[in-house]
């Protein structure tokens, strides 16, 4: 009998095919390393649970291992409140709950504390289900659950010195939302635990094949062995009901989708360029753009640090926290200078501020990759550093979005229907790469900054004691790559017939 917790269930109402695999094949099931943006994650949802715990004085720490007999025990003596008792039941469902409280003799409120700002009802985040799995365990076993209740964070909470647990979270009674879907989850659980427990299934093709890639499961590969490389999920947001109509006429690489059917200009273009193997460039569009520019041109980008609990004062649950910036500015003679401010603690710096400043002073155009993500840090720290309001303003209204290019004018089916800069770069300049890079993508940054400046690990080890120096360079070096891709790229973008 194969055990069942809210994370397998949660996955099997995504994909049944893949929690399938994770239970009787675990050996060949695809599952992603865990990422340092997961591991995050789930660090920042037991430190969340830390708080939530504060809001419920004099409870019980039931160990991890405690057997089923054990904890009906502890939930017979005379304290009130459990922190994480688990239950499992005679079919093989588990869970382990977060807080759980005794009203009565066999009367309890179960609660399920969250690292988001509002409670998730959507398809793959659907946090009502979750309670009512811990409930259907719960019941099953014997307790009777009057209430059920989520707590997440209040995204009005802004920190300013020591955090309050009762305003930093907000408890939330969803007992009416859950009754009214208990029976549904029931059938879906009941499904689920009949489903891991087949001896084989189809293992040719999976459920997510009728779904856009961004809901694809982490097998999704090991299910659909034969699919093109450049194929009808990178069709640039395609909808589900677009691409089930593909599916329907036997579609799946790019070259085969008949003409005349039913596309985006932009989905068309990424045909056109995988039928004639090369871009498709509105040259007139692009040059109109960049003569448009005013130089110097500063090429610039942020990186941040959030957390679920805010670190800093003047920030909120997830808020931004600009550490880092380097710039690469170009003259209208083709020198190059470079800028960059790495700091060295976790708390906003004016001297990254002040530092940008006085490198570029306000004149030219400032260019980014995704501009939005610049201009909304640029807002955030005008209410943090007031003093530089001017010179935010000056950027944000002199702002050149570089990635709206590859949005609209420059078409290549080899970016696979995405714009960013990481796909775009070792197309237009395949000599240029980030595997030489020691950090390598935006997260890796943020979490290897925030263990840096913090010293210690996920775990809260002492960390980082023979390598800070390298640790900065290789932060510095990332960012620096970044922008410097940027000029690069611009540069190719202006020699175009």
């Amino acid at each position: 009998m194969k055990e069942l917790n809210k994370t397998d269930f949660m996955q099997f109402l995504s994909c049944p095919e893949s929690i399938w695999l994770l239970k009787n094949k675990p050996d060949i099931y695809n599952k992603a390393d865990f990422s340092l943006l997961l591991i995050k994650l789930i660090n920042e949802g037991y430190e969340v649970e830390e708080y939530a715990k504060k809001i419920f004085p004099g409870g019980v720490e039931v160990p991890v291992d405690s057997s089923l007999n054990h904890t009906k025990r502890l939930l017979r003596g005379n304290n009130k409140i459990f922190f994480q008792p688990s239950f499992n039941t005679s079919t093989g469902a588990y869970a382990r709950v977060d807080i759980l409280e005794k009203v009565n003799k066999n009367s309890y409120h179960l609660y399920e504390v969250k690292s988001s700002t509002s409670i998730k009802k959507d398809k793959r985040h659907n946090q009502l289900k979750d309670v009512c799995f811990q409930k259907f365990v719960l019941q099953e076993c014997g307790l009777k659950i009057t209430k059920t209740f989520i707590s997440h964070l209040n995204k009005d909470f802004v920190k300013k010195g020591e955090i309050n647990p009762k305003e930093l979270l907000e408890v939330i009674d969803v007992s009416n939302e859950v009754d009214e879907i208990y029976s549904t989850v029931v059938n879906e659980i009941n499904s689920a635990l009949n489903y891991i427990n087949k001896n084989e299934i189809n293992e040719n093709e999976c459920s997510c094949k009728r779904k856009t890639r961004s809901n694809h499961c982490d097998s999704y590969e090991y299910f659909n062995k034969d699919l093109p490389e450049y194929n009808i999920y990178q069709l640039r947001n395609i909808r589900e009901k677009k691409l089930n109509e593909l599916i329907s006429l036997d579609c799946e690489d790019l070259i085969d989708i008949p003409t005349g059917f039913d596309l985006s200009d932009y989905q068309k273009f990424q045909i056109m360029s995988a039928v004639n193997h090369k871009p498709v460039i509105h040259t007139s569009e692009i040059k109109s753009d960049l003569n448009n520019l005013k130089y110097p041109l500063h090429f610039f980008d942020y990186e941040t640090y959030s957390s679920a609990v805010p670190k800093v004062d003047g920030l909120g649950p997830h808020d931004k926290l600009t550490f880092q910036v380097s710039i690469h500015t170009l003259t209208k003679d083709g020198s190059l200078t470079h800028f960059e401010f790495l700091s060295d603690k976790m708390d906003f710096s004016p001297d990254l501020v002040e530092g940008m400043k006085n490198f570029t002073g306000l004149t030219g155009t400032f260019i980014s990759w995704h501009a939005s993500f610049e201009i909304g840090r640029n807002n955030d720290m005008k209410h943090i550093i007031p003093n530089y309001n001017k010179y935010f303003d000056y950027i944000n209204t002199n702002m050149f979005d570089l990635e709206v290019i590859f949005k609209d004018d420059y078409v290549d089916y080899r970016f696979k229907g995405s714009s960013s800069l990481k796909k775009v770069l070792p197309i237009i300049c395949p000599k240029l790469s980030y595997s030489d890079e020691n950090i390598q993508d935006g997260t890796m940054a943020m979490e290897t900054w925030g263990r840096l400046v913090s010293q210690t690990d996920f775990d809260g080890n002492i960390d980082f004691d023979a390598n800070q120096e390298q640790t900065r360079a290789d932060l510095l070096s990332y960012c620096k790559k970044d922008t410097f891709a940027m000029v690069e790229i611009l540069k190719q973008l202006s020699v175009l017939d």
